[in-house]
């Protein structure tokens, strides 16, 4: 697969000429609880020549394709992925650690990282994460039982609301760095593990139960994270000017 997705990059940047300047695998592939027949999900960031950008009017800055084979490619332009990122765009930061990588130019993904403390939102992001739990448990328990994809889907989101919380940074890519902190009980740890053994080998509609006991507890968690958010350090906005600087740089470079 990564064959398949180096090649459809490199057909994109000669039909759009772009540079792509980072290509990663998002979704389950990346948080690593990925079942059998789940899809894989590549995002990208290119970069158009420098004089694209000088335009009276603005251009299309997304480039999206569906292909065969669960292979779902989807990318934003340089100055898009900036905006979003100068707003805490939590994906993009997720991209940004995934920790599988298809191909980058050196420097970009570094450079752009770093300055994920400084935008980082953690008001922004309890709300996100928080909703993105609650629409999936609201949408999916039915009866004491939901798909385990979508389980997952709940229990994610839930532990980057605590990381948050706990430390006011960006949450890790990587379920498993969610689930190992100390505020993540041993009784919670055994379940999950249980969890990510069946999800291994399960389609991911395989439905599962949810007792009611933790079916409770996880909407009283989401309840708390519907409040907390306004007690959290408001958060100091990055320069902006560091984003300029960004594009200009990478948006140059396209000229040799």
């Amino acid at each position: 697969m990564k064959e398949t997705a180096l090649d459809t990059l490199g057909r994109i940047e000669r039909e759009h000429d772009v540079s792509v300047l980072l290509a990663v695998e998002s979704g389950s592939r990346a948080w690593g609880f990925a079942s059998p027949d789940s899809d894989y999900d590549v995002r990208f960031v290119y970069v158009h020549r420098e004089d694209w950008y000088l335009s009276v009017f603005e251009q299309r800055d997304v480039i999206e394709e569906m292909l065969p084979g669960d292979l779902d490619v989807s990318g934003w332009d340089l100055r898009k992925t900036l905006r979003l990122f100068s707003k805490c765009n939590l994906a993009l930061n997720e991209w940004l650690y995934s920790p599988v990588v298809y191909s980058e130019i050196a420097g970009f993904r570094t450079e752009l990282a770093a300055l994920v403390p400084a935008f980082f939102n953690p008001i922004a992001g309890i709300h996100h994460y928080r909703s993105t739990a609650e629409a999936a448990l609201n949408d999916n328990l039915i009866d004491g039982r939901i798909r385990i994809k979508k389980l997952f889907y709940v229990l994610r989101p839930l532990l980057a609301c605590r990381w948050i919380e706990k430390t006011l940074t960006q949450p890790p890519t990587e379920f498993l760095k969610l689930v190992d902190p100390e505020w993540v009980s041993a009784d919670e740890k055994i379940w999950i593990d249980q969890l990510l053994r069946t999800k291994a080998c399960a389609i991911e509609a395989q439905p599962i139960a949810v007792d009611e006991h933790r079916a409770v507890a996880i909407r009283n968690e989401l309840a708390h994270y519907s409040s907390v958010a306004e007690r959290v350090a408001r958060p100091i906005r990055g320069q902006i000017d560091l984003l300029d600087r960004i594009l200009r740089k990478w948006s140059r470079q396209r000229r040799m």
